[in-house]
Parts: C-alpha cells; structure tokens; sequence
C-alpha cells in the first residue's frame, strides 16, 4: 500500500520509506521543538490524522560537531521532543517510535575533524520520518 504524502514534496509512501521535514530546526545544544517548526510538524499531524494505519518513526540526526556520545543523546531529546509535540496535537503515542541517531548517518563529507561550513553542517541537522508500518 502506499499513500501520497500532501503538503511535503509528493513522496509516494511505502512501509520503509524514510522521508525528511523541512525546517525542522533546532537552537544549538537544546531539544525544545522551535515556533517556526511547527508549520511542518502541523503538515505531519493532518497527514497521520488523514492516515490512522500509519505508524513511524522519528528520527534526528545531528552535525558531526561536538562529542559522539553527547549528539546521540541530544538528537534523542529531540526525537522525544518531536513526538510529544505531536502527541500534544491528538496523535497517538503508540504510532511513534522516537530514535535519535546523533551522527552515525552523515549526508556528506563533515565527519569529525573535517572543516565544513556552516551550511553544510546544517544539512546533517535533520528529522526525518519513517514509515514502519502501514
């Protein structure tokens, strides 16, 4: 089964599919879900509402700065911290699973000891969610 995905960029959805939101920022060291996410945390909310089966994961990843260890634990605050919005607008709980992988999945070359700019270390900055079940 798959579902389209109104409101993010038109991903076709199959159980597997690992999509990423939009400006799902988040100030430096802190979990705490920004004012401006919210818009595209809204989109995710009326897209699990319009589709009861669907369960996911979220997952957040961090930029390679800072100690392994610690990002791990932060994008895990932040995973938590994505779902408990969600579950504060009526989604239910147990349709999410909240994983933080720090920087273990790098989108490019700004591993630890590598200068990057700031942009580029902001593309590794991500949330991202996965459909685990339809």
């Amino acid at each position: 089964m798959t579902a389209k995905l109104t409101g993010f960029e038109k991903h076709t959805l199959a159980v597997g599919a690992s999509i990423p939101l939009q400006h799902i920022y988040f100030d430096y060291a802190k979990a705490s879900v920004r004012n401006d996410a919210r818009p595209e945390l809204d989109k995710l909310v009326s897209f699990m509402e319009t589709h009861p089966e669907i369960y996911i994961e979220l997952g957040t990843h961090t930029d390679s700065r800072g100690n392994d260890a610690y990002n791990l634990k932060l994008s895990q605050q932040r995973a938590e911290s994505v779902v408990a919005y969600l579950v504060k607008k009526g989604i239910a709980a147990e349709r999410m699973t909240a994983k933080g992988y720090g920087e273990t999945q790098l989108l490019n070359r700004c591993t630890n000891g590598v200068v990057c700019t700031d942009k580029e270390h902001q593309q590794n900055r991500r949330t991202e969610f996965k459909i685990v079940k339809m």
